[in-house]
C-alpha cells in the first residue's frame, strides 16, 4: 500500500503531534506573562485539526496500517465533536487556572496529548492500537490531575487514579491476550470473523470477555468498577474534572463500540447481560448516593455513573437505533457535563472554589442570567422537557423498549425520577433560598458567552433533537456497516 493512502486518514493525528512538539518548544521561549500565546496557539491547533478532520473525509469505510487504523464517518463525527469540547474545555478554564497559577504550558500540552490519545482510541481498529490510545489518554490525565503539586487533595486524588487505572488497564490487557489466544488475531474484524466460524476456543472467550468488559467498565466509570470517580472528580482541580467528564466519555464510547460491536459481535449473548448487571447497578448506586453529597463535583461524580449507565442501555438495545441512541446520549451527557463543571469555574474566584450545593444558594439574586443557564443545565440532565436531556433519555429508553426490554425501561424510569431530585435541589437553592454570599461575579466575556450559548444549545437541541440525533444514526450505520 503507498504511503499516502497510509497517512492520509491519520493527517489530523500526525497535525496534531506535530503541533505539540511546536508548542513544547515555543512555550520554553514564552515568560509566564504571556501564556496567551500558548492558549491562541492550542485553539489554532484545535481548528487545523478540524480542518484536516473534514478535508481528508471519504464515503465510506478506509483502512490504514495494515488495519490497524480506520477511518469513517463516526470516527470523523466524534473527533470533531472532541475538539469542541477540549477547546470549550479551555475557554472555561483560563481565567480558573490563571489565578490559581495553574495556567501553563504544561497543562495545555498534556491536555493535547490527552486529546491525542482520544483520536487514536476513536479510530482504532486493533486491540493494540485502542490500548495505545487508551494509555496516551490515561497517562495525560494522570499527570493533570497531579499539577496543583502542593494540594495534598490532588496528589491523592491522582494516586488512587493511577494505581486503579493500572489495575484496570491489566485487566483489558489479560482480557485481549485471552482473546488473542482463542482467535489468533488481534485485528477486530479478523476476532469476529474467527468466534463467527466457530474455530474460536468458547471457554477460553468468554473469560477474555469477562476481562475486557471489566476493564472497559473501569474506563467508564460504571459500578462496581466507580470507586475512583468521585475522589478524582472531588481531588482535581475543577479545570482537569472537566476535562476528565466531558471529552473522554465520547472516546469511551467509541473504545466501547469498536471492541463489543466491531470485535465481539457474535457473543452478544454474553456481553449484552453482563451490560445489564453494569447499567442498573450504576442507574441505582449512582443516582441514590448522590441525594446524599453536598459537594457539587462529588454529586456529579456519582451524576456520571448513573448517566453512564444510562448510555450503556442505547449498547444492549443494538441495531442502529441503540447504538445511534447510545451516541447521542453520549454527545448529550458531554454539552451538560462542559456546562455544569463551566459553571463552578465561573463562580469561582481567587482562593475560592464554589463547588458545595451551598455557594449556589440565592444565585437567582447575585445573577439572574448564570441562574437561568444553571437551571436549563439541571433540567436538562435530570431529563425534564424541553431539553435535550429528555429528548436523550426519551430515545434511549425508546430503543430499549423496541428491543423488547420493557421491564428495564421501567427500571430506568424510576432510577431516573429518584435523579431528578437532586437536580431539583439545585434549583430550589439557587432561586428560593437566600444567598450566603454577596461578592458580585466577575466573569470573563468569552467564558460567559461561551456558556450562553452552552445554556441555549441544551434548549435548541431539545426542541431540534432530529438533526443530531440523524447524524448519530447514519455515522453508526455506515461505521458498522449495520443493515
Amino acid at each position: 500500500m503507498d504511503l499516502m493512502t497510509n497517512l492520509m486518514p491519520a493527517a489530523a493525528e500526525i497535525f496534531l503531534l506535530v503541533m505539540v512538539c511546536v508548542i513544547l518548544i515555543a512555550d520554553l521561549m514564552i515568560r509566564q506573562s504571556g501564556r496567551l500565546v500558548t492558549y491562541m496557539l492550542v485553539q489554532l491547533t484545535l481548528l487545523g485539526c478540524s480542518v484536516i478532520t473534514v478535508g481528508t473525509h471519504e464515503n465510506g469505510v478506509v483502512h490504514a496500517f495494515n488495519n490497524m487504523f480506520v477511518d469513517d464517518l463516526m470516527s470523523d463525527v466524534l473527533k470533531l465533536l472532541t475538539y469542541l469540547a477540549v477547546s470549550m474545555m479551555l475557554v472555561y478554564s483560563r481565567q480558573y487556572l490563571t489565578v490559581r497559577g495553574l495556567f501553563s504550558g504544561e497543562y495545555m500540552v498534556l491536555a493535547l496529548f490527552a486529546m491525542l490519545g482520544m483520536m487514536v482510541m476513536i479510530s482504532a481498529n486493533h486491540f493494540l492500537t485502542l490500548y495505545l490510545g487508551l494509555e496516551l489518554l490515561s497517562l495525560s490525565l494522570y499527570a493533570m490531575v497531579a499539577l496543583q503539586r502542593d494540594s495534598a487533595v490532588a496528589t491523592e486524588a491522582a494516586m488512587k487514579y493511577f494505581i486503579l487505572g493500572a489495575l484496570a488497564s491489566g485487566l483489558l490487557l489479560y482480557g485481549m491476550s485471552m482473546l488473542y489466544g482463542a482467535t489468533g488475531s488481534l485485528e477486530l474484524g479478523a476476532v469476529a470473523s474467527a468466534i463467527q466460524s466457530g474455530e474460536a476456543d468458547k471457554n477460553l472467550l468468554v473469560f477474555g470477555l469477562v476481562f475486557v468488559v471489566s476493564g472497559l467498565a473501569f474506563k467508564l466509570g460504571v459500578v462496581p468498577f466507580h470507586m475512583w470517580v468521585p475522589d478524582v472528580y472531588h481531588g482535581a482541580p475543577t479545570a482537569m474534572t472537566m476535562l476528565i467528564g466531558s471529552a473522554p466519555k465520547l472516546a469511551a464510547f467509541a473504545f466501547v463500540v469498536r471492541i463489543l460491536v466491531e470485535g465481539l459481535q457474535p457473543l452478544v449473548q454474553h456481553w449484552s447481560g453482563m451490560l445489564v448487571i453494569l447499567a442498573i447497578a450504576s442507574m441505582g448506586l449512582g443516582n441514590i448516593t448522590a441525594i446524599a453529597q453536598t459537594n457539587l463535583k462529588r454529586m456529579l461524580a456519582y451524576s456520571t455513573i448513573a448517566h453512564m449507565g444510562f448510555m450503556l442501555l442505547g449498547l444492549i438495545s443494538g441495531g442502529v437505533e441503540g447504538y445511534g441512541t447510545s451516541m447521542f446520549y453520549a454527545v448529550v451527557y458531554v454539552l451538560m457535563s462542559l456546562g455544569a463543571f463551566g459553571m463552578i469555574m465561573l463562580l469561582s474566584r481567587e482562593g475560592f472554589e464554589a463547588d458545595t450545593l451551598d455557594d449556589f444558594k440565592g444565585l437567582n439574586q447575585r445573577s439572574p442570567w448564570l441562574a437561568f443557564l444553571m437551571l436549563l443545565l439541571m433540567f436538562s440532565m435530570a431529563g425534564v422537557p424541553p431539553t435535550v436531556g429528555f429528548y436523550a433519555k426519551f430515545s434511549v429508553l425508546n430503543a430499549v423498549v423496541g428491543a423488547g426490554h420493557i421491564w428495564l425501561a421501567v427500571v430506568a424510569v424510576l432510577f431516573s425520577l429518584i435523579g431528578a431530585f437532586y437536580y431539583l435541589r439545585i434549583v430550589k437553592l439557587m432561586y428560593f433560598d437566600a444567598p450566603e454570599s454577596h461578592t458580585p461575579i466577575k466573569v470573563d466575556s468569552d467564558a460567559a458567552l461561551l456558556m450562553s450559548v452552552n445554556g441555549f444549545a441544551v434548549l435548541l437541541l431539545g426542541l431540534l433533537p432530529n438533526q443530531l440525533m440523524s447524524v448519530c444514526a447514519v455515522a453508526v450505520q455506515q461505521s458498522l456497516l449495520l443493515p
